[in-house]
């Protein structure tokens, strides 16, 4: 394995010295995001020349700079919709998707919170306004507080979909631009609850029984979870073998991708 891990390092660096100073831009999925730093970082530190940025704006937002040609790799936690793709198509673009890794959306609450599992129809229950306090689901007197990622956000289309069945959310749940604030939302607030992937659960929040079903990583991976889905990485059509752009968004297959995708709490897609 060690010898593995050296024999793909000393790859790397042959390639990098043919490599001169490039630029890679990479935008969209907040989910996805910790991804991306973790390769950019692993990539920097192979190409000294590479210059390469990684911005957090949401999946709808990276969709949208693929199309106008601002990123080179449109990070997305949803695959992306047939209007951007007709968007992105009517300015020459042509995205084409790489599946990075595997998530589960995970139901989160306050870890005081006695309260350990729910059914999806609760959990819809709960956005559209028609369960308010924990007493009706078994825990205590207390007001319930529906924190939701907003409608730009690849996490909230899966939601949105899975759980919601497109349902509108109430009009009282509260909204947050990214995971971390819904996780902030739900560690500071006892009767809150929240949607966040997989890599953003900790000792701070507990993650709750889906439908009798354990978010895990073999429960995401195999489909048993209810609310489990692929994360990706879109291009401008499959770009050429051996450039900068193939070789990050091949990254996850090798064993380091591997790694640094289970570093940060996600299923690398080999994982099977």
């Amino acid at each position: 394995m060690k010898m593995l891990k050296i024999g793909l390092l000393l790859v790397f660096m042959v390639l990098a010295q043919s490599v001169s100073a490039e630029t890679l831009q990479i935008d969209g999925s907040t989910t996805v995001g910790p991804i991306a730093e973790a390769f950019a970082e692993y990539f920097k530190s192979i190409y000294p020349d590479l210059e390469i940025s990684v911005k957090k704006t949401g999946s709808g937002d990276g969709a949208k700079a693929l199309g106008d040609g601002m990123c080179d790799i449109a990070a997305m936690s949803r695959f992306m919709k047939l209007n951007e793709f007709k968007k992105c198509a009517d300015k020459g673009i042509m995205p084409v998707a790489h599946v990075v890794a595997m998530d589960g959306i995970c139901i989160i609450v306050h870890p005081s919170n006695p309260v350990k599992a729910l059914t999806t129809q609760q959990v819809q229950d709960i956005y559209l306004g028609k369960i308010t306090n924990w007493s009706q689901v078994g825990g205590p007197n207390l007001a319930v507080v529906a924190v939701s990622r907003d409608t730009s956000s690849g996490t909230y289309e899966t939601f949105h979909e899975l759980v919601m069945k497109k349902k509108d959310i109430a009009d009282k749940v509260e909204y947050v631009n990214a995971n971390p604030q819904a996780h902030a939302r739900v560690s500071g607030n006892r009767g809150a609850i929240a949607y966040v992937g997989l890599g953003f659960v900790d000792a701070k929040v507990k993650s709750l029984t889906i439908d009798g079903v354990v978010p895990s990583k073999r429960t995401i991976v195999s489909g048993v979870y209810p609310i489990a889905r692929p994360l990706f990485l879109f291009t401008n059509g499959y770009p050429k073998l051996g450039s900068m752009v193939h070789r990050f968004v091949t990254f996850q297959l090798t064993e380091v991708g591997q790694e640094l995708v289970e570093a940060k709490k996600f299923v690398p897609v080999t994982d099977y």
